[in-house]
């Protein structure tokens, strides 16, 4: 069950985007991509391809887009575009001959990446829609972003954890089955609670291969899927630093807390837990990855030296980024930035706690985490 809510107002301008230029619009399911549709675009035509009778017509007769399609400049939204690629030729005419622009949304690009389909060569942008972040939610409850996500449906949910059960269940039976992404789904489903549990750590695929019994190389292809129907994000090392050599190891970070925690199966949190910190993390990365996608910034990298310095996020080549999730940082918290700062490559070093006011010691900025993602999302 789900709490009735006003629609809230989500960072992305769609709208704004499909105004210039047809557009891919990817997020997870239940993200909010249709709520976001109806409410921010006005469109001329609708296709959507969850419905039996839209889809079976379109893939018997795809042309039937020119067909229907006869307004010059139409806006024109078809939903779930990866369950039936062949429609993209018929929207390459339409975007030539009849300067239609198209809002294009799915909550997976793998078969349209691997199919060697019509990506619209240049002809489209690409946008993701996350689950909620910071300025969407201005009162927004730390623990409650930390236990239940930020899934829209599931945030305001009177039944959270229920929904999450539910969401991670309907993720593998809905978006592995159905679109036939992998065969073996108990092997699926074994690396995914295994991958859960690695989450923000250095990706070891053997490791993590004997833990979930399936070989390296497939380790490899789930977290391709992963990273391909935007259930994961790899984070890159930064790999400019000349004075400590870093390291060459990826990260990865599921796209929501909450359904983290599912996957681990771990208890509801509080600041005592010793998954607190982790998942502090965890909801600064779903920030910092939201803002680079959004705002079209970044990259987002990492840094740690072979010697174990490390700094969690790198952002734009310019800010270095370390979260503690503590009342009280310190001296010996700052190790990682006083390593990186040595090579006087970056502009701006910050610690992002739980402490209640802004500090700086030496050239390192110490803000509590509100504060820094209010300054973040203002620019």
């Amino acid at each position: 069950m789900t709490m009735n809510m006003s629609f809230i107002r989500r960072v992305l301008d769609i709208a704004s985007v499909v105004s210039q230029k047809s557009c891919f619009l990817f997020g997870p399911r239940q993200t909010g991509k249709t709520t976001l549709i109806q409410h921010d675009l006005n469109s001329d035509y609708f296709y959507n391809l969850l419905e039996s009778d839209t889809f079976l017509t379109l893939s018997r007769e795809p042309q039937r887009l020119r067909q229907e399609i006869k307004k010059r400049g139409a806006v024109v939204v078809i939903d779930e575009i990866q369950k039936l690629p062949l429609l993209l030729d018929e929207v390459h005419l339409l975007i030539e001959k009849q300067k239609c622009r198209f809002l294009l949304t799915g909550s997976s690009a793998r078969k349209l990446r691997h199919g060697g389909v019509n990506l619209l060569g240049g002809r489209a942008r690409h946008r993701v829609l996350h689950p909620f972040v910071f300025p969407e939610i201005p009162s927004l409850n730390l623990l409650q972003a930390l236990n239940r996500g930020l899934i829209p449906s599931i945030y305001f949910s009177d039944a959270p954890e229920e929904d999450l059960n539910s969401y991670v269940g309907d993720y593998l039976k809905e978006e592995i089955v159905q679109e036939g992404l992998t065969r073996n789904i108990p092997a699926f489903s074994r690396f995914l609670e295994v991958a859960a549990l690695c989450n923000g750590q250095l990706i070891n695929y053997t490791e993590i291969g004997n833990d979930a019994q399936v070989p390296r190389t497939t380790v490899h292809e789930y977290f391709q899927i992963l990273k391909d129907t935007l259930i994961a994000y790899e984070l890159t090392p930064w790999k400019k630093s000349k004075k400590r050599k870093p390291l060459s190891t990826s990260k990865f970070y599921f796209f929501d807390p909450g359904v983290v925690r599912t996957l681990q199966k771990t208890p509801i949190l509080d600041e005592r837990s010793p998954s607190f910190g982790p998942a502090f993390e965890h909801y600064l990365f779903h920030e910092l990855q939201a803002y680079c996608d959004y705002k079209q910034r970044g990259p987002l990298h990492y840094w740690r030296s072979t010697s174990g310095y490390e700094v969690d996020f790198i952002l734009d080549d310019e800010i270095a980024i370390e979260i503690k999730a503590k009342k009280s940082v310190a001296t010996r918290d700052l190790a990682g930035l006083r390593a990186i700062a040595e090579e006087h490559l970056l502009r701006k070093y910050l610690i992002v706690s739980l402490e209640p006011r802004p500090r700086k010691v030496d050239q390192i900025e110490i803000l509590p985490w509100k504060t820094f993602l209010e300054d973040l999302w203002s620019g």
